[in-house]
């Protein structure tokens, strides 16, 4: 894992009229990292992941990425440094096939001598969908396959193949395995260790502490908008991480007890 943070958060604060939604908080991904993002309802979560989505815009705070100071305004700003979101609804067209949902939005038109011609480029489109299925080993029975007839697992593998189009580095996930069947997760949990894998940084906010410690390297909790405690996966334990959720012991305790800092 690269020492130098893909993404860094510092002192970030937000604040929803009356509602102080964060705090001062501090948050890091490196390339090549699964980072599980975990808190109860309300924590600051979501809108943790808005600000790195680009969704809404920070009232104190610094951001940096791949080490510069950027300005995260706009998703398109967000998008354009590499970071690519995967919403819990998945926002997939039932009545189109893998192929149109991989490219909706960016079809491909086809090219003759001329220049553009008058349709598009489906051989194209549906050899590069291929090409990524395969990069990303998700298993369907074909590129030409309706969206509505996919299994929960394989439609969010899908909606995660459609964020690698852009070559992302950076990949946020909103409770990637909801709803899903044992089978249907394991198969979404291998993708993110193969995301990784392929050095991206990674972004899991989910509920599900058992998926939590399969495929996470760190998990960061976050209770009533700050962040109060950092565990190493490889020496904590989940009654831990629960205590840090629902503010069972001091914070201090949590992180002496992991050895790491919150």
């Amino acid at each position: 894992m690269s020492k130098t943070a893909l993404l860094s958060l510092r002192g970030i604060s937000k604040r929803f009229g009356a509602v102080q939604a964060l705090t001062k908080v501090d948050f890091e991904v490196h390339p090549g990292e699964v980072v599980a993002l975990v808190g109860d309802n309300g924590a600051g979560k979501s809108t943790l992941i808005k600000v790195i989505s680009g969704i809404i815009p920070i009232d104190e705070g610094e951001i940096l990425f791949e080490g510069k100071p950027v300005t995260l305004g706009m998703p398109q700003k967000s998008t354009s440094l590499g970071i690519a979101t995967v919403y819990q609804d998945l926002a997939l067209c039932d009545n189109l096939d893998v192929v149109g949902n991989l490219f909706l939005g960016r079809e491909l038109a086809a090219k003759g001598m001329g220049g553009l011609l008058g349709w598009l480029d489906e051989t194209t489109m549906e050899r590069q969908s291929a090409e990524l299925l395969q990069r990303l080993s998700v298993s369907i029975p074909s590129a030409r396959t309706q969206v509505a007839s996919l299994s929960g697992g394989q439609r969010q593998s899908i909606a995660v193949a459609r964020a690698m189009m852009g070559s992302p580095k950076m990949v946020l996930l909103d409770e990637p395995t909801a709803a899903l069947g044992v089978a249907q997760t394991r198969q979404v949990l291998d993708l993110i260790r193969r995301l990784r894998e392929q050095g991206l940084g990674v972004v899991v906010i989910s509920h599900n502490l058992a998926d939590v410690f399969s495929v996470a390297d760190r998990i960061i909790v976050m209770r009533l908008g700050r962040r109060v405690a950092t565990f190493d996966v490889k020496a904590a334990k989940e009654v831990e991480v629960v205590s840090a959720i629902t503010g069972a012991i001091p914070s201090g305790e949590r992180a002496q007890s992991v050895g790491v800092q919150p």
